[in-house]
């Protein structure tokens, strides 16, 4: 056993709303400048749809993700070390600027500044890369409410998956179809194809959390990762010549913060914790042969912090305490391992994600009460799972790799919870019957319910913080003095580089990790009072 701590996040597909609000923060946090304006880290989808870009779950055409050899053995999809040094100077498998979208901004200027006359001026769309008038033709958010559904949504891949089994299966017409959002990140997967396709080494996962992150520096612009991830999550900064990506906002992680987008969640449907891992079993699990047992096999590479064998071997290895508690405590864990509602988003590309998502059940309510049945009843709401409009068929093909039963399961607790809450809201006695029929006790029901309903902020964000004491230390060896190369007119000064005044090296003010602490009181406390630093 080689234990590991990972921190994952989990969604709550239920309440997102599609409000975009953790794309526009996040957007405003690490992608907002030049060379990324294509850029999203965090994205809603409208499902079914194409996503963002568009197609990027073909994988017969991205060729991302990991593939078993005659052996068994993983190999990366796009090729191995000879293919892609053979094509390490032009790799064909990429997303153009189409597929993702053309970024643009609008001619404001020109209602200001427009001669008068007997027309009223318009803000013309520009592109934000050749800063030429430009027709828009697709964006990241071009699906969304279904926009697009009766004329884009049939070149949904899932959708043409199912389709060749059952022809049928997905309606477009809108009185027969539904849809929901599907918000993503980077899934900072355990077995990460884009680290193993790097060949320059920048790509790497942290050790001690599990973030998977760029170094800027090693990075030499091959975006051969930007072709191994199958989430197309790995971005090309044209301005930088860089690859970039979600970095799990991990300097407010480090502190214990939440990620931004978790932070501003409208909806309040994320969940951010720690989850503790076997990395022996890690290949062996993404080795599994059958697709539909990947989610089984991921399930068993996760450790059970509560097993004294397992605090053991954490302790051994280095995992510190308040780590191991996180881990006790972590909403993730509970969500994915303990009532196991929570499935990962494409398991057949064997990556191993730790993004994990909770099937939509609301739909299915709706659906039932405009028929004049009990929408909440768990009679009907059992009943109704399979007959969804849109079926469980396509929720499989997302998130068990076509394994019907994982989302059955997990949608019929959900039915399961809102039943027997109800029946508690009216002062009813809850029929046991219902928690017996998912395989759970009305306590545990009950405990799914605070989390997933009316959980506070700190049930919803278990976040250890790391190595605190050694960024305080770091920090302050950092600040500049009489003995510093970098004071006011030293010889480490900085200034311009050779090629002009975006050139060279840049000195930045100091941010003390104490600011985020501050931070993190403010937002936690429950009075102004509480808020302020001791």
């Amino acid at each position: 056993m080689r234990p590991m701590a990972q921190i994952a996040m989990v969604m709550n597909l239920d309440k997102c709303i599609g409000c975009h609000t953790c794309s526009v923060t996040c957007k405003q946090a690490w992608t907002n400048r030049r060379g990324m304006e294509y850029v999203w880290f965090n994205n809603v989808e409208t499902r079914p749809g194409q996503g963002y870009p568009r197609r990027y779950e073909d994988q017969e055409t991205w060729r991302g993700g990991w593939e078993l050899n005659r052996r068994g053995a993983l190999r990366l999809k796009a090729g191995g070390r000879l293919h892609k040094l053979a094509g390490i100077f032009s790799n064909p498998r990429l997303p153009e600027i189409k597929d993702y979208y053309e970024p643009w901004t609008y001619d404001y200027k020109n209602l200001t500044d427009a001669p008068l006359g007997d027309d009223y001026p318009v803000a013309r769309p520009v592109s934000q890369l050749d800063g030429k008038p430009m027709k828009i033709e697709w964006s990241s958010n071009w699906d969304d409410n279904l926009a697009g559904a009766p004329a884009h949504g049939g070149l949904d891949p899932m959708v043409e998956r199912l389709r060749r089994q059952a022809a049928d299966k997905v309606k477009f017409e809108f009185e027969q179809t539904f849809m929901f959002y599907l918000p993503r990140i980077c899934e900072h997967c355990l077995n990460p194809s884009c680290v193993a396709s790097c060949p320059s080494g920048a790509m790497y996962k942290r050790a001690e959390d599990g973030i998977v992150l760029v170094d800027q520096d090693r990075c030499r612009g091959w975006r051969m990762c930007v072709t191994g991830c199958p989430y197309k999550k790995v971005y090309f900064n044209h301005a930088t010549g860089k690859a970039e990506k979600c970095t799990l906002c991990y300097p407010r992680i480090e502190v214990g913060l939440p990620t931004v987008c978790s932070e501003t969640c409208v909806g309040r449907l994320r969940y951010l914790g720690v989850v503790l891992y076997d990395a022996d079993k890690v290949t062996a699990a993404a080795e599994t042969e059958d697709e539909k047992a990947l989610y089984e096999a991921q399930l068993g590479v996760f450790l059970d912090p509560h097993d004294p064998s397992v605090q053991v071997a954490c302790d051994e290895a280095g995992i510190p305490y308040d780590w191991m508690e996180a881990a006790r405590r972590s909403p993730v864990r509970a969500l994915i391992s303990e009532y196991r509602v929570a499935l990962p988003l494409h398991p057949e590309y064997r990556t191993m994600p730790m993004v994990w998502y909770i099937p939509p059940l609301s739909p299915v309510v709706e659906a039932l009460s405009e028929t004049g049945h009990d929408g909440e009843d768990a009679r009907n709401l059992f009943a109704a799972i399979d007959t969804l409009r849109i079926p469980l068929e396509y929720l499989a093909e997302l998130f068990t790799a076509g394994d019907t039963a994982p989302v059955r399961s997990a949608l019929e607790k959900l039915a399961a919870m809102r039943s027997h809450m109800r029946a508690l809201n009216l002062g009813e006695e809850p029929d046991p019957a219902t928690a017996r029929a998912v395989g759970m006790r009305p306590e545990e029901i009950e405990a799914m319910y605070r989390l997933l309903a009316i959980a506070k902020y700190e049930d919803r964000y278990v976040i250890p913080t790391a190595a605190v004491g050694d960024a305080r230390r770091l920090e302050e060896s950092a600040v500049p003095d009489a003995c510093s190369l970098d004071h006011a007119g030293g010889p480490g000064m900085g200034g311009n580089g050779p090629f002009g005044q975006n050139s060279g090296r840049k000195l930045l003010p100091l941010v003390s990790v104490e600011n985020f602490h501050i931070l993190r009181r403010r937002q936690t406390a429950d009075t102004p009072d509480e808020a302020k630093e001791d």
